[in-house]
């Protein structure tokens, strides 16, 4: 009798420990608890700590994140311009979920219920906004403008008649391209235009190097020709003077004068080793040579 009433106070205290676990509940900071009671929103838990509830079945509780949620663009589909030209947008939008009891009501019991619904309505949003553009426009600076827009109509379709409870923080474009088929000939087209773009500036660089050559060449004509000219000035200065010495040299001593036009002629006469002249020592061409003495060259007589 005494073991069973003992075993009956080890029941009731591990029952009555077992319901007193499943009535303690910790929400970390990351997260909102959610308490239900039969299937309806009881209480919302916002802030970190220990809380209470009833034990199952009379009430649940439920975690939903807080955090701030990235959700990539998982479709390829091609979307229109303005000019009907398919392109394809890769995306990412940040979210999070701001009221749980609105979220649950018209969204769902999780984040994976919300990222589908809300990545329907930021492809829908792009589609309208792209539709209204260029791909000019697409790639250039009013990208910008673009994401504003489409942000706009998020955040009008997640707060409108059934707010969502959750908030878009940013919207962004991660590439934006065409669709495989355009892209290829679209390269092509840049390729050619490039190679052109290249041809014409190697034929301008051609023509400049000619022209550069052409003038280098030029000056160097007029710098050689304005040397030359110098140089024929110089030597004729030089000239005038050595003549103009030699004729003073000459006037005052005639004698020594016609010796150094003979001196001159051998000098002309015999410039090789080889060259070879019979003449009659007679003449005048070897007066300066002749002396009394008959051997030696007799040097001109002084006066």
């Amino acid at each position: 009798m005494q073991n069973n009433k003992i075993g009956l106070y080890i029941s009731s205290a591990l029952v009555a420990l077992m319901v007193m676990s499943s009535m303690l509940f910790v929400v970390d900071q990351r997260q909102f608890g959610v308490v239900y009671s039969f299937g309806q929103i009881k209480n919302v838990i916002t802030e970190p700590g220990l809380n209470v509830k009833l034990p199952p079945p009379f009430q649940n509780v439920t975690y939903i994140d807080k955090r701030l949620l990235t959700l990539d663009n998982a479709d390829t589909e091609p979307m229109l311009t303005a000019e009907k030209q398919r392109v394809v947008i890769d995306w990412y939008a940040r979210w999070r979920i701001t009221d749980p009891q609105e979220y649950i009501r018209n969204v769902g019991l999780d984040e994976n219920a919300g990222a589908v619904q809300l990545s329907r309505v930021v492809r829908n949003a792009f589609q309208e906004e792209i539709n209204k553009r260029t791909v000019k426009e697409l790639l250039s600076l009013k990208r910008d403008v673009l994401l504003d827009d489409v942000k706009k109509e998020v955040l009008a379709a997640v707060k409108g008649a059934k707010p969502w409870g959750v908030d878009v923080v940013d919207v962004r474009i991660t590439r934006a391209d065409y669709v495989d088929a355009i892209t290829e000939s679209v390269y092509r087209r840049m390729e050619a235009e490039r190679k052109r773009v290249a041809n014409e500036l190697r034929s301008m660089g051609a023509a400049e190097g000619e022209k550069i050559r052409a003038d280098a060449d030029r000056q160097r004509e007029v710098t050689v020709a304005n040397a030359y000219r110098e140089a024929q000035k110089i030597k004729g200065e030089g000239d005038a003077e050595a003549a103009r010495l030699y004729a003073d040299a000459f006037g005052r001593d005639a004698s020594f004068a016609q010796f150094y036009r003979s001196l001159e002629a051998y000098k002309s006469t015999f410039n090789k080793k080889g060259d070879v002249m019979v003449v009659d020592p007679s003449t005048d061409f070897f007066r300066a040579y002749r002396g009394s003495g008959g051997g030696g060259a007799a040097a001109p007589a002084k006066k």
